[in-house]
Protein backbone atom coordinates (compact mmCIF):
# COMPACT_ATOMS: atom_id res chain seq x y z
CA UNK A 1 0.00 0.00 0.00
CA UNK A 2 1.37 3.48 -0.92
CA UNK A 3 1.10 6.41 0.94
CA UNK A 4 -0.17 9.69 -0.34
CA UNK A 5 1.05 12.67 1.59
CA UNK A 6 -1.19 15.06 2.75
CA UNK A 7 -0.08 18.16 0.86
CA UNK A 8 -1.63 21.51 2.14
CA UNK A 9 0.01 24.62 0.43
CA UNK A 10 -0.03 26.58 3.62
CA UNK A 11 2.34 24.68 5.06
CA UNK A 12 6.09 26.20 5.22
CA UNK A 13 8.08 22.71 3.76
CA UNK A 14 4.86 21.62 1.09
CA UNK A 15 6.35 21.69 -2.42
CA UNK A 16 2.84 22.20 -3.58
CA UNK A 17 4.31 25.73 -2.80
CA UNK A 18 6.29 26.22 -5.46
CA UNK A 19 3.90 24.96 -7.85
CA UNK A 20 1.38 27.52 -7.07
CA UNK A 21 4.29 30.72 -6.84
CA UNK A 22 4.89 29.49 -9.95
CA UNK A 23 1.10 29.19 -11.57
CA UNK A 24 0.62 32.82 -9.52
CA UNK A 25 3.60 34.57 -11.58
CA UNK A 26 1.70 37.26 -14.03
CA UNK A 27 4.60 36.00 -17.19
CA UNK A 28 3.48 32.47 -16.53
CA UNK A 29 -0.52 33.21 -16.30
CA UNK A 30 -0.24 35.20 -19.69
CA UNK A 31 1.91 32.50 -21.52
CA UNK A 32 -0.14 29.68 -20.67
CA UNK A 33 -3.42 32.29 -21.89
CA UNK A 34 -1.43 32.75 -25.08
CA UNK A 35 -0.08 29.53 -25.68
CA UNK A 36 -3.66 27.63 -24.72
CA UNK A 37 -4.27 28.79 -28.80
CA UNK A 38 -1.23 26.25 -29.36
CA UNK A 39 1.74 25.25 -30.20
CA UNK A 40 3.80 28.85 -30.60
CA UNK A 41 7.23 30.44 -31.79
CA UNK A 42 9.37 32.00 -28.86
CA UNK A 43 9.04 35.37 -31.02
CA UNK A 44 5.79 35.04 -31.25
CA UNK A 45 5.19 34.37 -27.48
CA UNK A 46 7.04 37.64 -26.98
CA UNK A 47 5.23 39.58 -29.30
CA UNK A 48 1.94 38.68 -27.55
CA UNK A 49 2.85 38.87 -23.79
CA UNK A 50 3.57 42.79 -24.41
CA UNK A 51 6.68 43.98 -21.77
CA UNK A 52 8.34 40.34 -21.24
CA UNK A 53 11.63 40.78 -21.81
CA UNK A 54 13.58 38.02 -23.92
CA UNK A 55 15.73 36.59 -20.47
CA UNK A 56 12.41 36.51 -18.82
CA UNK A 57 10.54 34.47 -21.03
CA UNK A 58 13.15 31.86 -21.77
CA UNK A 59 13.51 31.41 -18.00
CA UNK A 60 10.33 31.10 -17.27
CA UNK A 61 9.29 29.02 -20.10
CA UNK A 62 12.26 26.69 -18.72
CA UNK A 63 10.87 26.61 -15.65
CA UNK A 64 7.42 25.59 -16.73
CA UNK A 65 8.87 22.63 -18.46
CA UNK A 66 10.86 21.84 -15.92
CA UNK A 67 7.38 21.33 -14.16
CA UNK A 68 6.49 19.88 -16.64
CA UNK A 69 3.39 22.47 -18.28
CA UNK A 70 5.23 23.24 -21.37
CA UNK A 71 7.07 21.18 -24.24
CA UNK A 72 9.81 22.63 -25.98
CA UNK A 73 10.03 21.78 -29.93
CA UNK A 74 13.12 22.50 -31.44
CA UNK A 75 13.78 22.63 -35.18
CA UNK A 76 17.03 22.02 -37.35
CA UNK A 77 16.71 24.65 -39.93
CA UNK A 78 18.56 27.78 -40.61
CA UNK A 79 17.61 30.04 -38.57
CA UNK A 80 16.97 27.50 -35.85
CA UNK A 81 13.12 28.01 -34.78
CA UNK A 82 11.81 26.91 -31.41
CA UNK A 83 7.83 26.25 -30.49
CA UNK A 84 6.32 25.83 -27.62
CA UNK A 85 2.84 24.38 -26.44
CA UNK A 86 1.18 23.05 -23.51
CA UNK A 87 1.58 19.48 -22.44
CA UNK A 88 -1.69 17.62 -20.91
CA UNK A 89 -0.70 18.71 -17.33
CA UNK A 90 -0.49 22.22 -18.33
CA UNK A 91 -3.95 22.20 -20.52
CA UNK A 92 -5.37 21.67 -17.37
CA UNK A 93 -4.17 25.46 -15.93
CA UNK A 94 -6.05 26.70 -19.10
CA UNK A 95 -9.60 27.44 -17.67
CA UNK A 96 -8.68 28.67 -14.20
CA UNK A 97 -5.99 31.17 -15.59
CA UNK A 98 -8.57 32.27 -18.69
CA UNK A 99 -10.47 32.90 -15.62
CA UNK A 100 -9.09 35.05 -13.81
CA UNK A 101 -7.60 36.99 -16.99
CA UNK A 102 -11.80 37.31 -17.91
CA UNK A 103 -12.45 38.36 -14.21
CA UNK A 104 -9.17 41.12 -14.43
CA UNK A 105 -10.78 42.91 -17.50
CA UNK A 106 -14.08 42.43 -16.53
CA UNK A 107 -13.16 44.02 -12.88
CA UNK A 108 -10.48 46.67 -13.63
CA UNK A 109 -12.72 49.68 -13.46
CA UNK A 110 -13.73 48.55 -10.05
CA UNK A 111 -10.71 48.16 -9.25
CA UNK A 112 -9.32 51.38 -10.68
CA UNK A 113 -11.80 53.42 -8.69
CA UNK A 114 -11.06 51.66 -5.55
CA UNK A 115 -7.67 52.27 -5.88
CA UNK A 116 -8.35 55.89 -6.59
CA UNK A 117 -10.94 56.24 -3.26
CA UNK A 118 -8.15 54.51 -0.98
CA UNK A 119 -5.42 57.38 -2.46
CA UNK A 120 -7.54 60.42 -1.42
CA UNK A 121 -6.55 62.30 0.94
CA UNK A 122 -8.48 61.74 4.24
Amino acid sequence: MSYEPDWNVLTSTCPSRTSLARIANKWTAMIVIVLARGRTRFRDLKSEVEGISGKVLTETLRELERDGLVSRHAFAEVPPRVEYELTDLGRTLQAPLAALGQWAETHIAEVLDARERYDEPQ
